[in-house]
């Protein structure tokens, strides 16, 4: 192995004391999403420069922290490689951290990859257990996409989401009664947006913006409640 290289799970020694859920699945997802590119040895290994260890404790740390999206990560890291000195947030105020947020997300996103994977690779990439996920799609939380057997971005997003919310004493019930009120809240848009649609014709589905700018509204509401 070259001088200074590691080997990913040289990178997991060292990284999981910091990042109790850092797990190898994790690590070849966000090289999978061109969050990090470590080298390729001859082998076909994987070998880990400082910087790509420092790259990786940066993504971590914008998550568990300061609870950015990978959306915004990717901007950030993209600054950051044009030259910027700093591109996490300083402040660990809620509030200054939301407005940051939001002054990113209601911007034209770039077309994400499309994620296709298979039920063992869901429940791989997510930790899950066979017993957890069988009851989230008993709930319909978690659906293979429409007429095939492959899960998407959001049924991977949703059965992590399951993973990390068990560990407080949340399950699929919980998450079911969550479901409901996103899709309430969803019939509340379409219907406050229903005289938009009818001037704008081409406008066939409520804006993206639309839907971020009420997404933050929400997180923003939830904190207020939940510091009363």
């Amino acid at each position: 192995m070259a001088m200074g290289l590691r080997s990913i799970g040289q990178v997991m020694t060292l990284l999981k004391p910091e990042y109790s859920d850092l797990s190898i699945s994790k690590i070849r997802y966000l090289e999978q999403e061109g969050l990090i590119t470590p080298e390729r040895a001859p082998s076909g290994y994987r070998r880990y420069a400082e910087s790509d260890i420092e790259r990786l404790r940066y993504i971590l740390e914008s998550q568990q922290r300061h609870y950015l999206p990978l959306k915004v990560i990717r901007e950030n890291l993209d600054r950051l490689d044009h030259g910027a000195s700093s591109a996490v947030p300083q402040t660990t105020d809620d509030d200054d951290r939301a407005s940051i947020t939001a002054e990113i997300s209601p911007r034209p996103a770039p077309p994400r990859r499309a994620i296709r994977v298979t039920r063992r690779e869901l429940l791989r990439l997510s930790g899950l257990s066979e017993a957890t996920l069988r009851e989230l799609e008993r709930q319909e939380l978690v659906t293979p996409k429409r007429g095939t057997a492959y899960y998407g971005r959001d049924a991977l997003t949703i059965a992590v989401i399951a993973r990390k919310l068990a560990e407080y004493g949340m399950d699929a019930r919980h998450l079911r009664i969550v479901k409901q009120a996103a899709e309430r809240e969803v019939g509340l848009v379409e219907q406050a947006l229903a005289p938009h649609m009818r001037r704008n014709p081409s406008a066939r589905q409520v804006p993206a913006e639309v839907m971020q700018l009420v997404l933050h509204a929400h997180a923003a509401i939830m904190r207020s409640s939940l510091a009363q």
